[in-house]
């Protein structure tokens, strides 16, 4: 959009939310609830959402029961800062997640770990 054209309206996101549709739906929720201890903002038996803080949200939905297939993990990455990547990782690690070894990648410190339905998640910290 030209911002530069006061014609035309400003997209503005005020709530964002990722959607993962799983077939392995039950492991998937369990272990953004129970491995990464997420807050769940909504839940009902097929779709369960959770708060990530300042408006951002990551929800898991069942393959099963919604209208679009799941993905597997494929050509997605989500990628969140977090306080301190080194420990998050080693807490991870003990839970029985794994988790890449912690590298520097534009300016900031990285380890990636994926979830049961494949989907990668890269945590980080600025460096």
């Amino acid at each position: 959009m030209d911002s530069a054209d006061p014609a035309r309206a400003r997209l503005t996101v005020e709530r964002t939310n990722t959607i993962l549709y799983c077939a392995r739906w039950p492991e998937t929720v369990n272990f953004y609830r129970r491995t990464l201890g997420l807050r769940t903002s909504f839940e009902n038996d097929w779709f369960v959402e959770f708060d990530l803080g300042r408006g951002a949200f990551v929800s898991i939905a069942d393959a099963a029961r919604a209208s679009i297939s799941a993905g597997g993990g494929a050509g997605l990455t989500l990628s969140w800062q977090v306080s301190d990547v080194r420990t998050i990782r080693d807490s991870l690690v003990e839970r029985g997640v794994a988790a890449s070894p912690v590298s520097a990648r534009w300016g900031a410190e990285t380890t990636f770990v994926c979830d049961p339905e494949g989907n990668r998640i890269e945590l980080w910290s600025p460096e």
